[in-house]
């Protein structure tokens, strides 16, 4: 992999004390805690270890930011004093995500013998009809930061529909790549909005690979991979998730939360996200359990939690839950230590308990979600069942894309009858 290191970056991108950022101070390595200024790099020069964005929260009054925030517009920019963007993003031409429904599930909760309360948070209601639009909003501020003039990513489907909207929206140009066989309904998704689109032989981990040899190659100077150079910014957008669903319950933390893992970086920002609400003082320090959901046919994680194992052993993909088919997840470890930390666990279901949590959810809540919402529900009712979740507790579990991109898993749903425009045909069908 061509790592940029912070000279090759800072050459050409603006210096780091122009760069307005919001509270965002430096980037700071999560292995070793080297930090280095505010630029696309995404790996530490020390130790090869992944940067993340570290702030200066000093002064921030828990009453004020909490009025703040509540007065605040209907997006993920009602928390951008929390976020790595300028103050004035809501002002700005971008899609504005966020602030989707937390949908109170009391009939799946009845299937599922969950008594505590059993809560959806829908992000299929996103601009896109995915919660990537909230990673690309923060990736683009930070794009537009640095001065770049293409927009670009490495995807399994909902990341390319994602960019090609923010970047057509800002007035950039975008060229994503995406493996050649995912599901039809994404790759229209993402063509529509007249940028680049490129399919790679391979699984999504070819494709990675491929853009971060592109980002050491001329041909990708001034380029922002919103995954690669710039993943420490689009990694916070994930934290939203956490800050929504918290205010969405009353400024709580809920007990229990059910997480699609694809890279593994949502799992561990909406823990970061829980983690800054505590220590702002934006609500009480209670304990809270993470679980992590994946596919058995791409469950490098679920694998190396219920092994014990502190490493994550790559796989191949196979599986119909295409948007989580990373058989190389980065934040792997990183999603076992917390579910380890927090008393959670790493779980995962087959392609048919799958289809059968989509259409669980449809018919219990009217959620019709992509395959990724199949894992998450299928997985809650394996937790339950196991006994690792506990139903007496507040629990939410994560819906991240539209079922209209998925069609393909429930392509064997269907009329329930054809007849006669009569009465006589309408009973005899035994519909009346």
């Amino acid at each position: 992999m061509a790592v940029q290191t912070v000279e090759s970056a800072n050459a050409s991108t603006p210096a780091a004390g122009s760069v307005d950022l919001g509270p965002a101070a430096a980037l700071s390595c999560r292995e070793c805690g080297h930090r280095v200024p505010l630029g696309p790099v995404f790996a530490c020069e020390e130790c090869f270890g992944p940067l993340e964005i570290a702030y200066d929260f000093a002064g921030l009054d828990a009453g004020e930011l909490r009025r703040r925030i509540e007065s605040g517009p209907a997006s993920i920019w009602r928390y951008a004093p929390l976020l790595p963007v300028p103050a004035d993003v809501a002002d700005k031409p971008n899609l504005n995500p966020g602030w989707t429904p937390l949908v109170r599930a009391d009939r799946l909760a009845a299937e599922l013998g969950v008594t505590g309360g059993l809560f959806v948070k829908d992000d299929s209601g996103n601009p896109t009809h995915s919660f990537k639009d909230r990673v690309v909003a923060q990736a683009l501020e930070a794009a537009r930061a640095f001065g770049f003039t293409t927009l670009s990513c490495s995807s399994t489907g909902n990341l390319a529909g994602a960019v090609g909207a923010a970047a057509a929206r800002a007035g950039l140009r975008s060229c994503v790549f995406i493996p050649h066989d995912l599901e039809q309904g994404k790759v229209v998704m993402a063509a529509v909005y007249g940028g680049d689109l490129v399919g790679i032989e391979g699984t999504y981990d070819d494709v990675n690979r491929f853009c971060s040899e592109l980002i050491g190659d001329p041909a990708g100077e001034d380029w922002g991979f919103v995954n690669v150079n710039l993943r420490p910014y689009y990694a916070e957008g994930s934290k939203t998730l956490a800050y929504e669903i918290c205010e969405q319950l009353g400024w709580r933390v809920p007990d229990q939360i059910v997480v699609p893992i694809a890279s593994g970086s949502q799992l561990t920002k909406i823990d970061k996200g829980l983690r800054e609400l505590i220590s702002l003082g934006l609500v009480e320090d209670r304990p809270y359990k993470i679980f992590g959901a994946q596919a058995e046919g791409c469950s490098p994680v679920a694998a190396a939690f219920k092994a014990g194992h502190d490493v994550v052993r790559p796989q191949k993909p196979d599986t119909i839950a295409k948007s989580l088919a990373i058989g190389n997840p980065a934040d792997g470890p990183y999603v076992l230590d917390i579910a380890r930390r927090t008393g959670g666990a790493v779980e995962d279901v087959t392609d048919e308990q799958i289809v059968d949590a989509i259409r669980l959810l449809a018919r219990t809540e009217g959620v019709f979600a992509e395959t990724a919402g199949g894992v998450t529900v299928g997985v809650t009712r394996k937790l339950v069942e196991s006994g690792a979740l506990d139903p007496a507790l507040t629990t939410v579990v994560l819906n991240t894309g539209d079922g209209l991109k998925t069609l393909d898993a429930v392509a064997g749903t269907g009329l329930t009858a054809t007849i006669r425009p009569s009465l006589e045909s309408f009973r005899a069908a035994g519909l009346g």
